[in-house]
This record gives structure tokens, sequence and C-alpha cells, in this order.
């Protein structure tokens, strides 16, 4: 059977795509048919989101792919596969310049390489300690937190980011990031005494950047700062690419490592969402003396791209801190800071912390209880959780027609009150602002139980009650809410910016709120690529918060509905959750952990 003969099958099989096959015999050529099919695998799991291809997974095994059954069958171990590999012109092991780079045991697309290389040098080798004034600091941080009989995780938190170039803070919804970055922030401009010290807030998406503007702004008002000192903080947030100088119809961006962000500090919401390119973009716009502090919960979700990067450097989070950093911090803090074994990844984990105590769900929250249960993989837990019937969480079923239009009654009274600032012809602000009260949140895109089905139903549904006047053969219609699914930096509008179609005298116009807290309209004509978004995916709902969140999950198993994705969802809702679920479906769900493979955590330990 010839190479190519091979391929296709693969295609028509569904083993690969066609780019995979396609970019096989582009890079292997007249090689060994098994260079071409590493670099078919290697294609298709960077479609999937992985950074890098082990060699384990062409070997025999359980990891093994289908396709070496019947192709490559002599490449029986990973020193005939190294040995195969860098003899072809295509590979190599980065000391020159090719398609595919073998580092170890791990394949890279040249490119995803370079980017992983970007990001481990910058956590480990430029993320040098600041120098400062300790009992300056001290006294600072003994000004803006409150004393605490234990460890005061927050405090520690704000003395990690203000005694390192590179700081990481991790921890669940409600353990206060927003709060140990404020203060931190005042900490930072008190110590400054009126020199230079320019600030930028960032978050990947509009959403999570609005959210990162009022929360901070809020906790900022409560802050002993002058007037002075409180305008050195930005009061608004902007989303990755706004802050990069992402370039209408190019992937080319105003800001890089030849014209560096102009800022001092940088603060990085939502850290989960960030792709392993955009990750080293950002690095790369970075002044060589710029701080930057990310925030983010690292059990929720990757990002939808390649890598699972604030994963990969929160894997030595419970290493504990050296030594000498641990009795730094407790000088600074005043509290007793553990410290770890062990000198593996040893300047990164000198740069993180890692927030415990929930603020938002106590003892009495079954949202809280939940997600721990969740998060710990512990399905007992979550029947334990269920069966305590606390009065902010409830499960239903979806075994029956009967239970699926009940399901779309719920979704019709959860919109309730948005749907009646509609017909009251509300000011655009205050139906914005009601639309976040309810969110039906999705694990698929496609079926009845997905993100196309769920829309349409919804709306049929809202027809028929007339709660909403859809007009024949237009998809738009008053009150349709909509998704922004491609950037328009022209437009000021990316990825994941919710809009709603109102007409308010001009005709039906599609109204957003902006990061800085105001209200802008876009002809409908005018919109980048969009969807209709009453239910929307649980990805998609990735820095957004809900006060009541419903999670509806398919009737029959699926891969992609996993441990994170469901923490993630549940996770949205602020004060209810409802769950439609199967408990087979749940139970599978939360055994199932996402796998991203990628070799950065090795990279933090083995060096570069």
């Amino acid at each position: 059977m010839t190479l190519q003969k091979s391929l296709l099958e693969a295609v028509e099989q569904k083993l690969l795509r066609p780019l995979d096959a396609q970019f096989a015999l582009t890079v292997a050529g007249d090689d060994h048919p098994a260079v071409a099919l590493a670099a078919a695998l290697l294609s298709r799991d960077a479609g999937d989101g992985h950074v890098c291809l082990p060699l384990s997974r062409l070997t025999p095994g359980d990891e093994a792919h289908p396709l070496l059954k019947v192709w490559c069958q002599e490449m029986n171990g990973p020193e005939r596969w190294i040995e195969c590999l860098l003899a072809s012109p295509a590979v190599s092991g980065g000391e020159r310049p090719t398609p595919l780079i073998l580092h170890g045991d791990r394949l890279y697309l040249n490119r995803m390489w370079c980017n992983e290389r970007t990001v481990a040098r910058f956590f480990c080798e430029v993320n040098q300690p600041v120098e400062v004034d300790e009992s300056l600091l001290a006294k600072t941080l003994d000004g803006l937190f409150p004393p605490d009989d234990g460890v005061n995780w927050q405090k520690v938190a704000a003395a990690v980011a203000l005694t390192r170039r590179i700081s990481v803070i991790s921890g669940g919804p409600g353990t206060g990031k927003t709060t140990t970055v404020a203060r931190l922030l005042a900490a930072l401009i008190q110590m400054a005494d009126g020199e230079r010290c320019r600030i930028r807030l960032a978050a990947p998406t509009g959403k999570a950047a609005a959210r990162l503007s009022e929360s901070l702004g809020k906790a900022l008002r409560q802050l002993p700062l002058t007037d002075e000192q409180k305008k050195r903080i930005p009061e608004d947030a902007s989303t990755l690419h706004r802050l990069l100088g992402a370039q209408p119809g190019s992937q080319r961006l105003r800001y890089h490592s030849g014209n560096p962000l102009h800022l001092d500090v940088l603060v990085v919401d939502e850290a989960s969402m960030i792709d392993l390119p955009m990750m080293s973009r950002l690095i790369d716009a970075l002044p060589a003396h710029g701080r930057a502090i990310f925030l983010g919960d690292r059990d929720q979700l990757a990002s939808v791209e390649a890598g699972a990067v604030l994963g990969d450097i929160c894997t030595y989070v419970n290493a504990g801190y050296t030594p000498a950093r641990a009795r730094q911090l407790s000088r600074l803090t005043g509290s007793p800071v553990p410290a770890g074994t062990g000198d593996a990844a040893a300047s990164l984990r000198d740069s993180l912390c890692l927030l415990q105590k929930s603020y938002r769900f106590g003892s009495d929250s079954g949202i809280g209880q939940l997600a721990a249960a969740i998060n710990g993989g512990d399905g007992a837990a979550i029947k334990t959780v269920f069966r305590r019937r606390f009065s902010d969480i409830e499960k239903r079923t979806l075994q029956s027609g009967e239970d699926y239009l009940a399901m779309l009654d719920e979704a019709l009274a959860g919109y309730g009150r948005y749907l009646t600032l509609l017909n009251e012809r509300a000011e655009p602000e205050a139906v914005l602002r009601a639309f976040n009260d309810y969110q039906l949140l999705c694990a698929l895109r496609e079926g009845p139980f997905g993100v196309s089905g769920l829309n349409e139903r919804i709306e049929q549904a809202m027809q028929q009650r007339r709660r909403l006047q859809r007009q024949p053969h237009s998809r738009w219609y008053e009150g349709r809410p909509v998704m922004i699914a491609r950037n328009d930096s022209a437009l000021g509008l990316f990825n994941g910016d919710i809009g709603i179609a109102l007409d308010r005298g001009q005709g039906l116009r599609v109204w957003f709120a902006m990061p800085d807290g105001s209200i802008k309209s876009v002809q409908p004509s005018r919109l980048p690529e969009h969807e209709t978004t009453w239910a929307m995916t649980v990805h998609k709902s990735q820095g957004s918060e809900f006060d009541h969140a419903a999670l509806v999950l398919p009737t029959q198993r699926s891969p992609v509905v996993t441990r994170e994705l469901v923490y993630t969802a549940v996770t949205r809702a602020r004060r209810r959750l409802s769950l439609y679920a199967d408990e087979s479906v749940l139970s599978a769900a939360v055994a199932t952990r996402t796998e991203r493979r990628s070799g950065l955590s090795a990279l933090f330990n083995e060096g570069l």
C-alpha cells in the first residue's frame, strides 16, 4: 500500500483530517513512512489542542494510535523512532530550523516548540527576585491586610507578587484573587511614593475584562488610598487582543519584541484561558523591566487552543517554597509560611501562590460543596451533596421528552426578568445586565442537548408564548442575544463579547457593554461572525458569572464531557445552579480528566 493511499484511507476512516494527511506528505516526502505517520499524528494532535506528541503514543500499547496496527509495525520502541525521525531532513533537535523538532521523547511542530521554550524561559530564567525594603513592605502589607489567626494566603500572594518580576496567583471562585490584586497594587503604588508606575489590566475575553474592571474597582474603593494614588490604577481592563494591538484581517500585532508595550506592571485575569501561542506573544511584547501578575483557577478548563499553560505552571504549586523563600515570606507577612522540599522548578515555585479559602461559598453553600467534590473527583461526595438538599443547587434528569420540555420551561422562567425588561423597552444597559441573571450552559455544540439544538428550541418556545417576535426569513428579532465568534479590532469587538439586538429609535442595532463600562451599538450587518446565545458552551462561558447557571449534559457519555468542564460550569453560578444530567453521565464526566499533552511542566524542571 502506498503512503498516499494509506493516508487517504485514514482520512476516510476519520482517523486523520485532510489537513493532517497533506501536512504529512508535504513534510515527509519520500522519507520512511514512519516519519509521515508521526507528522500526520502530530498535526492531528495539534488540532485537538495538544502541544507535542510523546513517542509513547507511537509505540505498541494502550496509548498507541490505531494506525500503528496496520502501519509501521516494525517501529516498536522509542529508540527506533528517535533514530528514524532524526535521519529525516524534516526533523532536528532544534539546532537548525526544521518543520519538526524532537526534544527528548517529545515531537513538536517548530512553532509550538519555540512557543513552549519562550514560556518556560520566561517563568524560570527571566523570573528574577525584585529587591525591596522588607521592613517598609511588611508595614505596608500590615496596613492593607487584616490580621489572621493562621496563614493569610492573600497576604502571602501579595508578598509573592511584590518580590518577584513574574507571579501567578491561583484559586477557585470566591477565594479573593481580585481583592488580593487590588491590595497588592495599592501596596505597589504606596511604596512607589510618586515614582512612575504604569499599570495595565487585561483578560482573554471582553466579558472577563469587564468583570475584572468592575470587581477591581469595587475593591479599590474600599482601600486607604489618596485620590492621587487611585488615579494611578486604571479604571478599565482590555482584552489581550486589544492590549497587543491586533490588526484587522491580519495575524500581525502592533506590540511585540521590537515594539514592546508601554507599561511597568501587567495584571492578567482568567489566565487558564490563555493558550500557548497567545502566552508566547504576550511575553514577547512585555518590556524588559515589565512585571507580570497572572490570576486564574488552575482547575478550570484549559484554553480552547493549544496547551494548558496555567495548569502546567501550577503543577508545582503544592511543592511548596524553597526554605529561603519561605523564611522571606514569613518575615514579610508575620505568618509561619511553610517550606517545601527538593529543588525541582525552584524559581517557578517561589513565584506561585494558591488561595484556598472561599469567601463566597461557605459550609452552607451547595455550589461550593459540589464544586469541591467535583474537583476532587469524589463521586460519593457528589451524591452526598445532592442528598443534603441545599437550597442553591438542584439536579434534574433528562430521561424523557417531558423532562426535556420541563427543562425548556425552566429556561424560559430563568430568562423571565430579561424578557420583561424587553417588553417594557428598558434602557439597553439594564437589558444587558438582566441577561446575566440566567444562562443555559452546554457541553456540546450540536444535537438536542447542544448549543444549536437548544437555541432553536428556546426561540421556538418563546415565539409560541409570544415572548418574542421573529420576522419570517430573518434571524434577527428584538431581544436576540448574540456572541461574537471572531475578533474585529476595527469595531472593538472580540471573540466572546455578548450583545443584545434592540430597537431604540434607530432601527434594530446590537448593543454591547464595553470593558470601560460604556455601551455601544452596531448595525447587525456590520457584525463579525456571531451566533445566537440563549445557550452557550461551557468553554465560551469562561470569564463570566451568572446569578443562576444551568448546565445541560448529554444523555450519552462523551469524551469532551470531563471533570474540568463540569467544574467550570458549576463555578459560573453565583447564587443558584441547576444541573440537568443522568447519574451515569455525571459520574463518567467527573472520573475523566482533560488531557493536554505538552512538555512545559517538564521543561520547568529539566531546564532548557
